[in-house]
C-alpha cells in the first residue's frame, strides 16, 4: 500500500514568527519578558492597597513598564460601588492633569509640520484674543508662565460649581474679560489651567478639526489606544469606567459631575492605554517617528532670565532616589492620578484611583522603590506629609482691640467686570461675612489679617481693600486667591 503523500509545509523564518507573536501579544498584563517583580515585591505592592482592596470601597489601578512592556498590573476596590465592578487593568479613569502633556505632544506635532511655532503670539490663532503690554506666545502656555488668571479658580470665584456642566465659550469669554495678567509673561511660573485650555483651541484653529478628533487620528489610534479619548461631550458614553466618590472608611458618596471641558483635563484612559503610550516615549512612531519629539517633551522652559521655570511639555523633571524622574500628577473631583517615569532604566508606574485618600503620587514613589529595591524608601517616600495646620480661630480680642476695625466700612456689595459678579459684605455680631450675590452658597467668614487686609477662613482668598485718598472711604479691593492675583471689584453705591 502506497504511503499517502504528505502536505509540503513551509517552515516561517524564525524572525517573521516573532513578528506575528510581537503583534499577537503586544503588551502583557502580566509579567513581561524584560523583567519580572518577585513574590515579595507583589506582595509588598499589595500591602500599599490593602486598605482599599475590599468589597464595598473605590480603589486604584496600577501598572508597571519596563523597557516599554508592561510587566504587572493590578486592581484594586471597585470601579463602580453601585453594581459592585471590580477595577483592573482595563477600567477607564478621568487622567485630569496627566491630559496635558497628550495636548504639549499635539503641539510638537503641529510644530514639526511646520504649522505653528512656540514662539508664534496667541493673537495669530485666536485673533479676538486681547492684546496685553507684553506678547504671549505659545512657549509660554506650556510651561505655565504666560500670567494668565486660571479659568476653573476665576469659574469658582464667581460663585459656579466645577461639578456641573460648563460651556466652553463662557469659559472663553471669562478669560478674555481679565484686564490684567498675574505678571509679566515669562516672568515666573503659575499654573494655570487656562493655558492647556487655549492650547486646545489653538490646535483647532491651526487644523480645522476638533481637538478631540486631532488626538484621536494623531495619537490615539496609531498606537491602537482603543480605550483612550478626550471626552468632549457628557452625553458621550465611556465603557468600562470608574465612577468618583469622596469618603473614607467606608462611608462613600458618588461625586456626579457633567464636567467635558478638554485641555487642562478632559482625558480618559486607563492602565493598558498608558503601557502603549509609555513605550511610544521610548521609540517615537508618531509624526516623523523622531526621537528628538520625545526628547522636546521632556525640556524644562526657561523664564526670562534664563534659568528654568521647572515646567517641561506637561511633566515635570526632577530626581528620586538618586534616579532622573518626569512626572505628572492630576486631580479633580474624586479622581486622583499619577505618572511616574524614569527614563534612563526606562521604567514607569502609572496609579490611577477614584476616591482622594488613596494618593497616587506618594504610591507610586513606594511602587518605584519597591521595584528598585530601596527599602529605606518603601514607606516613606512620595511628598513629605504637611503638618497639620492649627486650626483657625479668628483674630483674638487683643487683635481686635489693637485694629480697632470698623466693620462697618466694609459693609456693602462690590462688583467685579471681570468675573461679571457682586460679592456682598454683611456685618454679623462682631465679625465680617462674604457671599456671593444669586448663588446659593453659604456665606464665608473673613479673618483680619492687619488693616484693611482681610482672609477667609477656608480656602486661599485674600482681600486687600483701598479707601479714597481724602474721604478715606473704602471704595474696593483686590482679591488674591491661589492662581488668580489681582483681581480687582468695585464697591457699589
Amino acid at each position: 500500500m502506497t504511503a499517502m503523500p504528505q502536505p509540503h509545509r513551509c517552515p516561517l523564518p524564525v524572525p517573521l514568527i516573532l513578528v506575528i507573536l510581537l503583534a499577537w501579544f503586544p503588551f502583557s498584563t502580566t509579567e513581561g519578558q524584560t523583567s519580572s517583580l518577585g513574590p515579595s515585591q507583589k506582595k509588598k505592592i499589595d500591602q500599599l492597597f490593602r486598605e482599599w482592596n475590599r468589597p464595598g470601597y473605590p480603589g486604584a489601578a496600577i501598572g508597571l513598564m519596563h523597557h516599554g512592556r508592561l510587566i504587572h498590573a493590578r486592581g484594586y476596590g471597585e470601579a463602580d460601588l453601585e453594581h459592585q465592578v471590580p477595577i483592573d487593568a482595563k477600567t477607564v479613569f478621568y487622567m485630569a492633569s496627566v491630559s496635558k502633556h497628550f495636548v504639549s505632544f499635539c503641539i510638537l506635532l503641529l510644530e514639526e509640520r511646520g504649522q505653528l511655532g512656540l514662539d508664534d503670539r496667541i493673537q495669530k490663532f485666536l485673533p479676538d484674543f486681547p492684546e496685553y503690554e507684553q506678547p504671549l506666545t505659545i512657549r509660554h502656555f506650556i510651561h505655565h508662565t504666560s500670567g494668565v488668571r486660571d479659568h476653573l479658580t476665576l469659574w469658582t470665584l464667581a460663585g459656579n460649581s466645577i461639578l456641573d456642566h460648563i460651556d466652553q465659550r463662557a469659559i472663553y469669554d471669562l478669560i478674555k474679560r481679565q484686564k490684567n495678567l498675574n505678571f509679566q509673561p515669562g516672568e515666573k511660573y503659575l499654573y494655570s489651567n487656562s493655558c492647556y485650555f487655549l492650547l486646545t483651541k489653538i490646535v483647532e484653529k491651526t487644523t480645522g478639526l476638533p481637538f478631540r478628533v486631532f488626538a484621536e487620528r494623531e495619537i490615539f489610534k496609531p498606537l491602537g489606544m482603543k480605550n483612550t479619548r478626550f471626552h468632549d461631550d457628557v452625553r458621550n458614553l465611556i465603557r468600562n469606567r470608574a465612577f468618583s466618590y469622596s469618603g473614607s472608611a467606608g462611608r462613600f458618596s458618588n461625586l456626579i459631575s457633567r464636567f467635558d471641558l478638554i485641555g487642562s483635563g478632559g482625558l480618559y484612559s486607563n492602565i493598558e492605554d498608558m503601557a502603549r503610550w509609555e513605550a511610544n516615549l521610548l521609540k517615537n512612531r508618531l509624526g516623523k517617528g523622531s526621537q528628538s519629539l520625545i526628547d522636546k517633551l521632556q525640556q524644562d522652559g526657561i523664564l526670562n532670565n534664563g534659568t528654568s521655570c521647572g515646567y517641561a511639555f506637561g511633566l515635570i523633571n526632577g530626581t528620586f532616589s538618586g534616579r532622573r524622574i518626569s512626572e505628572h500628577g492630576g486631580a479633580l473631583l474624586g479622581y486622583r492620578t499619577h505618572y511616574l517615569r524614569f527614563p534612563d532604566q526606562e521604567f514607569s508606574v502609572v496609579v490611577l484611583a477614584n476616591v482622594p485618600p488613596v494618593n497616587p503620587g506618594r504610591k507610586a514613589r513606594q511602587v518605584a522603590a519597591i521595584f528598585f529595591g530601596d527599602p529605606d524608601r518603601e514607606k516613606t517616600s512620595g511628598p513629605a506629609s504637611a503638618k497639620p495646620a492649627k486650626r483657625d480661630t479668628g483674630p483674638t480680642k487683643n487683635t481686635r482691640e489693637k485694629t480697632k476695625v470698623d466693620l462697618d466700612d466694609y459693609v456693602g456689595a462690590y462688583y467685579s467686570e471681570e468675573l461679571d459678579t457682586h460679592y456682598l459684605f454683611q456685618k454679623q455680631g462682631d465679625e465680617l461675612l462674604m457671599r456671593i450675590q444669586n448663588r446659593q452658597l453659604p456665606p464665608r467668614r473673613l479673618i483680619l489679617s492687619k488693616k484693611d487686609l482681610w482672609r477667609a477662613s477656608v480656602g486661599n482668598q485674600h482681600f486687600a481693600f483701598s479707601r479714597d485718598r481724602d474721604s478715606k472711604r473704602v471704595n474696593g479691593f483686590t482679591l488674591d486667591a491661589g492662581r488668580v492675583l489681582g483681581l480687582r471689584f468695585e464697591k457699589q453705591d
